[in-house]
């Protein structure tokens, strides 16, 4: 067996595919147990989610670019206590500023006129909660089933689980559907240029305080009115009430609705 041949054998053992994925790409897989969180950091480029067949979570990313080196954005699995993050790491920017890959959106990702573009797409397992954090890129996650905390600045969200979910962007629109809505501390759905449509199970007690400025209100929900009512302005108590479901925009309608 030839130097080359054993270093690919070697490789398969320690979990990297028989056949490796090209230069511009990544791809990773574990088993995760359910309670732990798969955590997904990027700058440029979309979050793709959906449901893994198994207990493994997969994750796949692949780099495109114009101007800058593809090669000059690496990645970085971090495993911590709480679960695994995986980033695309650009190059470090100017100071002596090292960007680093830290859990929780702690780290530092300067991509320093880094046009490389990277599509992360992700394969949750049953009963693994997912955090996805970009900057530039949409962030699309379908079939979950445990809690899920999405970010991004330019692009739209989009969520579905079977447990609860919190949204945050800027330009975009969100839309979540919820299975659950016992949430811990507050949920909280935010965006400046976008709606917002929330649907949530018909058994739903909150606290709601949603508020627009350029858009209008609905609900389907029954609203026990707390304070000031108005266009643009819903603040009130579903149900029997407790947890706070929090919802702004500025250009953009907000619709809480009953889940089908």
């Amino acid at each position: 067996m030839t130097g080359s041949a054993s270093l690919l054998v070697l490789a398969a053992f320690a979990g990297t595919p028989a056949h490796p994925a090209p230069a511009d790409d990544f791809r990773w897989h574990a088993a995760i147990a359910a309670g732990k969180t798969l955590e997904i950091i990027g700058v440029n480029g979309p979050i793709e989610v959906s449901a893994a067949s198994g207990p493994e979570a997969e994750v796949t990313a692949v780099k495109r670019a114009r101007r800058s080196d593809p090669e000059s954005v690496t990645f970085q699995v971090v495993d911590h206590p709480d679960g695994i993050t995986i980033c695309a790491v650009y190059p470090s920017g100017r100071r002596n500023e090292e960007n680093e890959c830290r859990p929780g959106g702690k780290g530092r990702m300067n991509t320093r006129d880094n046009d490389v573009n990277v599509t992360f797409t992700v394969r949750v397992p049953q009963g693994v909660r997912f955090t996805g954090r970009t900057v530039n890129g949409g962030i699309e996650a379908r079939g979950l089933t445990a809690e899920t905390e999405l970010h991004t600045v330019n692009g739209s969200i989009s969520v579905e689980t079977t447990s609860w979910a919190t949204a945050a962007t800027v330009n975009g629109s969100i839309t979540a559907r919820m299975g659950r809505a016992d949430w811990r501390g507050d949920a909280e759905f935010e965006t400046v240029n976008g709606g917002i449509t929330l649907d949530l199970p018909s058994n739903a007690s909150m606290e709601v305080d949603a508020s627009t400025v350029n858009g209008s209100m609905s609900t389907d929900f029954p609203l026990t009115i707390r304070g000031r009512w108005g266009p643009r302005r819903m603040s009130g108590t579903v149900g029997q009430g407790g947890r706070t479901l929090a919802l702004s925009t500025v250009n953009g309608n907000v619709e809480l609705r009953r889940a089908p």
